[in-house]
């Protein structure tokens, strides 16, 4: 939503907006001129939309985390407002643009960043609208200066509320089908079918990039596959750490490209990082100026985000909030930082995933040597009766593991003797995140000095 409301803004457009709470993100919309309201008060409404009847210049954008109660939804509607879902506006601006899109369960907001970045680094003139902050540019939105013929823009297609579906990309990479939201599709099944209808949607002489190994139903043509160590169209062989960084070579049919390397860590990003390869490749761009690319890529925030990189301690922040993202990041800090001692802090997000996953978060969680667990974040749900983070933590199959508040979080990381720190979860936890960051540097240059 943040994206838009910078697209808009850019576009002339007065834009304003409603948030349950004030946070970083919000803070800068503000500082970018954009009007931020906290309270459901019909009297906070713009001016453009505050009369009766509908003012035909407004648009009206929201997503599925407004409740149905909302007053100031509510009164949009009695006025006769046509209320827009992100997905059918971002539907709306690449009707008629060349346009990348990437779905999956996990790994799209890294891959479609990982485009986007690359097709900038090679002149390609492009809009990108993207699920998280860019460290290369600072921003989810980024801006084509509008001297291209045809627009290309980059889009990240989520799958929640069957949003894709607005979207009918020339290329469109499937990153993951890991079941998720059941709270929507009642079953992986119906999510199965609607990623499908999503591949279908692919122009007619597009491209579809697909995960080796997922399977699509129904009428979706051939797809170029991508793997690690699979049998695929492109395929990263020799994946191997060094100096903590991720290096790898690439397979392209007969052609061996060598020695790409990621300066972001995590083996699921060498994963991302062949979507984004293929999809640059199959658009037109030489492997060279890909390599090149990849080299300078920075990452996003929150996605395997080094918060403290040093002797002392590691401290890495990490949206992880589906069991199989866990047991990526973890598995990936388990092979970067052998026989290192490694503390989680995860904070369940929604209730419906937690009941839903409760096995697959115990497992995955279990690769932790300790683990500290946070209430469950609700975003748009309400409590539901017996789901609560117990439900995980009874899963989890290490000893050392605890339930505690944020109020206690803090002194509870000061008093382990863990090498890697882990905040995990796609809820508030990142607001913790800085105190934590400062207690941590002070712990170890204090032991420093000493």
């Amino acid at each position: 939503m943040s994206a838009l409301a910078r697209y808009f803004k850019a576009k002339g457009k007065d834009v304003c907006g409603y948030d349950k709470t004030s946070t970083t993100l919000t803070n800068t919309l503000e500082q970018e001129g954009i009007r931020v309201h906290y309270k459901d008060e019909i009297s906070l409404l713009p001016d453009f939309v505050s009369g009766a009847g509908v003012n035909p210049e407004a648009l009206i954008i929201y997503t599925p985390a407004i409740p149905k109660d909302h007053k100031q939804f509510n009164h949009l509607l009695t006025c006769g407002y046509k209320m827009w879902k992100r997905s059918e506006v971002l539907g709306l601006i690449t009707e008629n643009t060349y346009t990348l899109a990437v779905a999956g369960t996990h790994g799209k907001t890294t891959t479609s960043t990982m485009i986007a970045h690359i097709l900038r680094y090679n002149s390609v003139d492009c809009t990108a609208f993207l699920g998280g902050i860019s460290k290369n540019y600072n921003s989810n939105l980024l801006l084509s200066g509008g001297t291209s013929e045809s627009e290309v823009v980059i889009v990240e297609a989520d799958e929640f509320d069957r949003s894709f579906l607005t979207l009918y990309p020339q290329i469109a990479v499937i990153t993951s089908l890991d079941a998720d939201h059941l709270d929507i599709y009642g079953d992986a099944d119906a999510m199965v079918d609607s990623y499908s209808r999503f591949a279908s949607q692919v122009k007619k002489e597009g491209k579809l990039i697909c995960k080796w190994g997922l399977q699509l139903k129904g009428n979706v043509g051939p797809a170029i596959t991508y793997a690690i160590d699979h049998p695929a169209n492109y395929k990263a062989v020799n994946v191997r750490v060094e100096n903590n960084n991720y290096a790898f070579d690439l397979e392209e049919g007969n052609n061996l490209h060598g020695n790409f390397e990621l300066t972001w860590p995590g083996r699921h990003n060498v994963e991302n990082a062949t979507a984004a390869i293929a999809a640059c490749h199959l658009f037109g761009v030489e492997m060279e100026g890909i390599r090149k690319a990849l080299l300078g890529f920075s990452g996003v925030n929150r996605r395997f985000d080094y918060q403290i990189r040093s002797s002392k301690i590691i401290f890495i922040d990490d949206y992880a909030h589906h069991p199989e993202e866990l047991k990526a990041t973890i598995l990936s800090v388990k092979e970067l930082y052998p026989g290192k001692k490694i503390l989680g802090i995860f904070q369940p997000h929604l209730y419906t995933r937690t009941r839903d996953f409760a096995d697959g978060f115990g497992k995955s969680l279990s690769y932790l040597d300790e683990l500290l667990l946070l209430d469950i974040y609700p975003a748009r749900e309400l409590p539901i009766p017996g789901v609560t983070s117990e439900m995980i933590a009874g899963k989890v199959k290490i000893e050392n593991k605890k339930i505690c508040s944020k109020a206690e979080l803090v002194s509870l990381v000061m008093n382990s003797d863990a090498d890697v720190v882990l905040t995990l979860g796609a809820g508030d936890i990142d607001e913790l995140v800085p105190q934590l960051k400062i207690s941590l540097e002070n712990k170890y240059l204090k032991q420093t000095i000493e």
